[in-house]
């Protein structure tokens, strides 16, 4: 055997919780993914990956009206120099700037197929070309004149922009979508004069609110259109707390087809819904018939969105037929509103309309500063070579002179004319052409002109005033490149109202109506067999189970439920198992408590009314409105005490009640008036009947003119005039023998 290995000296090793290292870890990762991947800049709107693009584009010269470059070469010098994050996301991000479905205002004009509406993908790199849009030479613009700070790049090989210029409201303008650790930002695209009019108003009213900016930006607006549904106040809050949504709808129009046929034509779908999935699930919904207003769809599109519904008649309503569509297809959507961002380049927060705008504000006015300080510095270097050059033609032999005679004739110049090292290496690189009369006039002109730039700017650097006008008058020019009066700056997303639809039943619009007859076993089992079926003679049961009670209703219907213990549950009628098999139990449907049992189901008819009475002989009149349950978990219309269970429920249509109680081996009749029994949503009741030792049987709503009538023993029994009147009482009372002869089973059917 060896020798044991021995540990590592400790020298130089040190231990740290693994808490903690694992805190310090993900913290870092949380930073980088907020800081540099998910959330964008408030200033120009962009997450590092579209900045380095667009300036990679910029090295590349790929300016708007210029000759396209290979995607290829763009994504492998973005990819070199400053995002080496893999050459799909870079591509991916790219394709997204060029899509004019996803971006508002595209920063790449993209040559080839990059992807469409449908969901399609973009060809391969090295299949398209592409070159920057004239928005992206906004953003761009003064880049080269130290407007913004630069950063190394990953290696330090190079430099790469903190931020852009932004000479375009990019931030609300394309919007943003991202996620990153714990937070997230979802940014709809804006129109772009509408956010330029916002601004101009904030330069003149620094204290204006988001309410009072919404007179100018109302809402968002889509690339691919769409109706924002939203109320008013529901826009307003989102963007006075930078968090909300917008209810987005397809824009559709009824169009007549010729006699008397129409159909409905939608020639925008909402935000960021792929057209063919939309297509493909409203296809769907309408195999499997739940779609019974709509016969057809079809995709006529061609540049343009088209897709044609054809409804099931023409005595179908438009609206209904769009309503259920919004219901259940992305014909509806809801955009996010999370402006989320990193405010100053550094600190993510979630901001609203009037802050965003106040960025970006700040951010001109700070890269107006810093070029004109640059531009300021051009000047003051250029006149410093001016005043040289003009001393030349003030002694011009002597300064020929001096260049051939002498060894060192910088050093000669700088002594004898007092000149900078700038003026005369100036002077030396002078050529002899340009030593004319007619140039020393130009120089004089020029000299002019830079110093009267020289005084503006300087009066420009020294009025704030002055600032806000040259900042407002860049934003004009901006809006006159893409306001409402252009075709990439005109409103594309309407705004309206949708219908209220608290009065449809889409429960019963959405299913095709057909008759059907619901069975319910002993057992609680539940089934509808197709069509009104009257002979249920051949109908099976499951082993020793056996029908309990059978009813007419329609697919459309829904259908209610008692149960012991007092509650009343809802099943819609098209939800039910078909009659083939047994059913299934009613259990599954809704849910039931345990020890609880059916004791009645029947179909629901708006505006009726039952008597729901329990075993202990109390009970109520209920309107049937008032039993549906929105929820498996039902509705306790039924108070009990036990050991009393719910024993009947029947439709209350007439003017009296026949009670019957099963008292001993006999059982009590009563007659009363209806009026006598209240009316109730849900309670315990009143006595209905009075006994000791017994409970309630059977009841039924009658008019006492027409008599008593039931069925016992496949035979019609009727009571009425003197026999009847001595059953006739008052509420409460312990009534009368049943009939002698009749009634053996104390109950009516």
């Amino acid at each position: 055997m060896g020798k044991p290995v021995e540990p590592p000296p400790s020298d130089g090793v040190e231990s740290i919780q693994l808490r903690e290292a694992l805190e310090e870890r993900y913290l870092a990762y949380a930073l980088s993914t907020i800081m540099h991947r998910a959330l964008p800049d408030a200033r120009d709107g962009l997450k590092p990956v579209h900045r380095r693009i667009l300036y990679g584009m910029n090295l590349l010269r790929l300016n708007p009206g210029g000759p396209f470059k290979k995607s290829a070469k763009v994504v492998g010098d973005v990819m070199g120099s400053f995002h080496p994050h893999g050459d799909q996301a870079i591509y991916d991000a790219m394709v997204r700037l060029a899509q004019d479905f996803a971006s508002r205002y595209p920063l790449v004009d993209g040559q080839g197929n990059f992807g469409n509406i449908d969901g399609d993908g973009a060809a391969a790199y090295r299949y398209t070309e592409a070159r920057l849009t004239e928005v992206a030479r906004l953003l761009l613009e003064g880049i080269d004149e130290d407007a913004v700070d630069f950063r190394a790049n990953y290696d330090g090989t190079t430099e790469e922009p903190v931020v852009l210029p932004a000479a375009f409201p990019n931030l609300l303008a394309n919007g943003a979508q991202g996620i990153a650790v714990g937070m997230a930002t979802s940014i709809p695209p804006h129109n772009a004069g509408e956010l330029c009019d916002a601004a101009l108003y904030l330069i003149s009213h620094p204290n204006a609110t988001s309410d009072q900016l919404l007179h100018f930006v109302p809402g968002p607006d889509f690339p691919t259109g769409g109706v924002v549904v939203d109320g008013r106040e529901a826009v307003a809050e989102a963007y006075r707390t930078g968090r909300g949504s917008f209810r987005v709808r397809a824009r559709w129009a009824k169009e007549d087809t010729g006699r008397g046929g129409w159909s409905v034509v939608i020639d925008q779908i909402p935000y960021g819904v792929p057209k063919s999935r939309l297509i493909e699930k409203i296809a769907e919904l309408l195999q499997e018939r739940k779609l019974p207003l709509l016969a057809d769809v079809r995709d006529e599109s061609a540049e343009d969105v088209r897709i044609v519904l054809e409804p099931r008649s023409r005595t179908v309503d438009p609206t209904m037929l769009m309503e259920s569509l919004f219901k259940l297809t992305e014909l509806e959507a809801r955009v996010a509103l999370n402006i989320n961002v990193l405010v100053g380049g550094t600190v993510p927060r979630v901001i609203g309309l009037a802050e965003c705008l106040r960025e970006w504000l700040g951010h001109r006015r700070e890269v107006l500063l810093r070029r004109s300080r640059h531009r300021l510095g051009q000047i003051e270097r250029r006149l410093e070579i001016l005043r040289g050059l003009l001393i030349v033609y003030l002694d011009l032999d002597r300064v020929i002179r001096i260049i051939r005679e002498e060894d060192e004739p910088k050093a000669e110049l700088m002594r004898v004319f007092e000149l900078t090292e700038l003026q005369a290496n100036a002077i030396l690189d002078t050529r002899l052409r340009s030593l004319r009369k007619l140039e020393e006039m130009e120089l004089k002109r020029e000299l002019d002109g830079l110093t009267k730039e020289k005084g503006e700017i300087e009066g420009l650097l020294g009025s704030d005033a002055k600032q806000w006008k040259t900042v407002a008058a860049e934003i004009r020019d901006a809006r006159k490149k893409f306001g409402p009066e252009t075709e990439l700056g005109r409103r594309r997303t309407a705004f309206g109202e949708a219908p209220v639809t608290s009065e449809i039943d889409f429960a019963e619009a959405l299913v095709e109506r057909e008759p059907v007859t619901v069975i319910v076993s002993q057992k609680g089992w539940i089934r509808a067999m197709k069509g009104h079926v009257s002979d249920l003679s051949g109908v099976q049961f499951k082993g020793d189970d056996s029908l309990k009670l059978s009813f007419f209703a329609e697919t459309t219907s829904r259908i209610l439920v008692l149960a012991t213990n007092g509650k009343v549950f809802t099943i819609e009628a098209s939800k039910l198992p078909g009659g083939r098999g047994f059913g299934d139990p009613i259990r599954l449907l809704v849910d039931l408590d345990e020890g609880a049992d059916v004791v009645t189901a029947f179909p629901f008819r708006p505006g009726a009314k039952v008597l729901l009475a329990g075993s202990d002989g109390r009970g109520f009149v209920a309107p049937v409105d008032d039993l549906v349950a929105n929820t498996r978990k039902g509705k306790q219309a039924l108070n009990l005490d036990a050991p009393a269970k719910a024993t009947l429920c029947v439709e209350a249509q007439g003017d009296h009640v026949a009670i019957i109680a099963a008292v001993g081996e006999t059982g009590k009749l009563l007659v009363f008036p209806l009026a006598q029994v209240p009316e109730l949503g849900r309670g315990k009741g009143v006595r209905l009947i009075k006994f000791k030792d017994g409970a309630l049987s059977d009841a039924r709503v009658f008019a006492l003119a027409g008599g008593l009538t039931w069925q016992e023993a496949g035979r019609n029994r009727t009571l009425e005039g003197a026999d009847l009147q001595k059953f006739v009482g008052n509420r409460g009372e312990a009534g009368l023998l049943r009939p002698r002869g009749y009634l053996r089973t104390n109950r009516f059917s």
